[in-house]
């Protein structure tokens, strides 16, 4: 274990290094309480660690709490609320896209705040359900109902859970910005295609893309007008409100109109269920409602591993090859949004994967036994935890405490919600959930990197999101094969100790995919020069090689000398040198370790050289 001193710091000052994050905390105190060394436990640095730091790390809150005050215990309170008046309609909302009843989203709210409380690492982040989590999830209920929701939650944090425990967070080193933007913009356009017509007031099979707009054309005639007019205004209310110039340190209206801002979903809904139910107190019903939802708090218990869905029973094993790729996808997408949500809001601060990934995983597990859908980090409400100023991880057991108050308390009020100004909300999040900005990036930097962007988004949006983001990740580690087959090779000509020579220069340490690329490109530069120059390979930017290079680079040797021309390894690691030598030994003669290339030659090749 490597420990690193660190000046000295108060309470506060380490406090907001801690930042809930647990990666820092006090060993000494002087006798006015400030702490004045900090030790920072890194665990992969050695196998000798402190057991007590060990539990701090991968249970942050133990780090944190001793210096919990009751300042802090009003800002997690007042972020707590805020963040829980966004969740209750969008978890409502997310269950509605997920095929589920109204209340598992209000299930699924909770679990997670409360279990990232104790293991953590952020004190912005907001477990939960999301949009992308919800259309994920949709094809298991449509075959095996409720509980296939409640399964895949299980699995998918026991995978989560096991991957974090292996280290295994470098998975998702391989889904690319390109491929994540990709199917961020699909999920979307997806999400928001399918709240089409709940927005007109109309009914339409199908959740697709494809289904959904075919569904809507087909029924246009069937619109109706209120829910469409309480629809199109809630979605102007809502951009409304999303623009109002409020400011956390603002005056009283300043802070007024900054508190509606963040909590504006819940307005909009509020405001749109007083209506219906307005409506409902004069004998009228002019809009489609949620409709009733089960009151109380869920049931606790395992989540079921055989399921009777539609008069037909299914085993676990049964279950488990019909979920099939999602199984893996899944889990490796709450990953992918849960940490990028962590680093986004991290603010340079370190950032421990693996507990986040052993967080997630214990939520959702956990969850499952509340009958919780998958659930990850959301952006949407980390913001607005964030933007509320929240101080720790307690802001979460505000949230939890207000999502399990409307379960019990305040179901029978959310019969009256309009299913249009759900769709609102949903439809809103999912504009500003679009990804313009990376295509202008990518356009001005790598062109490129357009294709498994395009190849994602538009995969994702008439297949699956499952079969997209394979496909995707496949176009990418295509394209990163190929510039690792075809190294760039810069080739100059130079005259060291009166003779002309070539300087060939590869750009890029070299794999076996590039060996015989660059024996052919070699050979090639030297017959295009016409003469039997002196090769000089210059490796500075060559930090490993593997077997089938070595063994090309001395086919290359012998092909050189087969036409009478020199050979000589300039500016090569000396990790590099090891591995040509351990390949054959003779290669040894070769090398030359001067820092110029004057005086690189011997006498004898100089002679060599002028007599050809």
């Amino acid at each position: 274990m490597s420990y690193y001193a660190v000046s000295t710091r108060t309470d506060k000052e380490i406090m907001e290094e801690i930042d809930g994050g647990g990666n820092v905390w006090p060993t000494k105190s002087d006798k006015a309480g400030n702490h004045q060394t900090t030790i920072i436990c890194r665990e992969m640095a050695s196998p000798k660690c402190d057991p007590k730091e060990v539990l701090r790390r991968r249970i942050p809150i133990i780090a944190w709490l001793p210096f919990y005050t009751w300042n802090k215990l009003i800002q997690d309170a007042l972020a707590g609320l805020t963040v829980g008046l966004t969740a209750i309609p969008q978890g409502i909302a997310y269950a509605v896209v997920a095929g589920l009843p109204a209340q598992y989203g209000l299930y699924s709210g909770f679990m997670g705040c409360f279990v990232y409380l104790i293991l953590g690492g952020s004190k912005d982040i907001t477990i939960g359900p999301t949009a992308i989590m919800a259309l994920m999830v949709q094809s298991s209920v449509t075959n095996y109902g409720a509980d296939g929701a409640v399964l895949v939650c299980f699995l998918s944090g026991c995978i989560i859970f096991l991957l974090g425990i292996l280290h295994m967070g470098f998975l998702v080193d391989f889904i690319s910005m390109p491929v994540t933007s990709g199917f961020t913009n699909a999920a979307a356009i997806t999400i928001g295609s399918s709240q089409l017509k709940s927005l007109l007031g109309i009914t339409v099979s199908g959740s697709g893309f494809v289904e959904s707009i075919v569904g809507v054309f087909e029924n246009i005639r069937d619109t109706r007008m209120w829910d469409t007019l309480l629809g199109v205004v809630s979605i102007l209310v809502l951009v409304g409100l999303k623009n109002l110039p409020g400011n956390r340190n603002g005056n009283f209206w300043r802070k007024t109109m900054w508190v509606i801002c963040l909590a504006r979903n819940a307005v909009v809904v509020i405001l749109a269920t007083l209506v219906a139910y307005l409506f409902y107190l004069n004998g009228l019903q002019p809009f489609k409602l949620t409709g009733k939802i089960t009151e109380g708090l869920p049931p606790f218990g395992p989540p079921p591993f055989s399921i009777t869905y539609n008069n037909q029973t299914s085993d676990f094993k049964t279950i488990v090859e019909g979920l099939g790729s999602s199984l893996i996808s899944l889990p490796l997408i709450a990953i992918l949004e849960n940490i990028a949500i962590a680093k986004t809001f991290a603010k340079g601060r370190p950032l421990d994967a693996t507990q986040e990934m052993s967080a997630l995983g214990v939520a959702n597990i956990l969850g499952s036994f509340v009958r919780s859908m998958p659930i990850t980090g959301s952006f949407t409400r980390t913001a607005v935890n964030n933007a509320s100023g929240v101080q720790t991880q307690m802001g979460g057991v505000f949230t939890g405490a207000l999502i399990l108050l409307a379960c019990g308390v305040l179901t029978s009020t959310f019969y009256f919600i309009p299913k249009s100004s759900l769709a609102a909300v949903i439809i809103v999040a999912m504009y500003y959930m679009l990804d313009f900005e990376t295509f202008r990036v990518l356009w001005r930097t790598k062109k490129i990197d357009l294709m498994p962007l395009t190849v994602t988004l538009l995969c994702c949006v008439f297949l699956s999101l499952e079969d997209g983001m394979i496909i995707g990740i496949a176009v990418n580690l295509v394209l990163l094969l190929y510039f690792t087959a075809r190294p760039g090779v810069m080739v100059q000509e130079e005259t060291v100790d009166g003779i002309s020579i070539l300087v060939i220069t590869p750009r890029q340490s070299l794999s076996f995919p590039a060996a015989e690329y660059l024996r052919d490109e070699v050979i090639y530069r030297c017959k295009l020069s016409g003469e039997t120059l002196p090769v000089v390979l210059d490796g500075r930017h060559v930090y490993r090689i593997d077997a089938t290079v070595a063994k090309n680079l001395k086919y290359l040797q012998t092909d050189l000398e087969s036409r009478k021309q020199t050979m000589i390894f300039w500016n090569w690691s000396p990790e590099v040198r090891q591995t040509l030598e351990r390949y054959d030994s003779s290669l040894a003669q070769y090398f030359r370790t001067t820092r110029t290339l004057d005086g690189m030659f011997f006498q004898a090749e100089i002679n060599a050289v002028r007599t050809e």
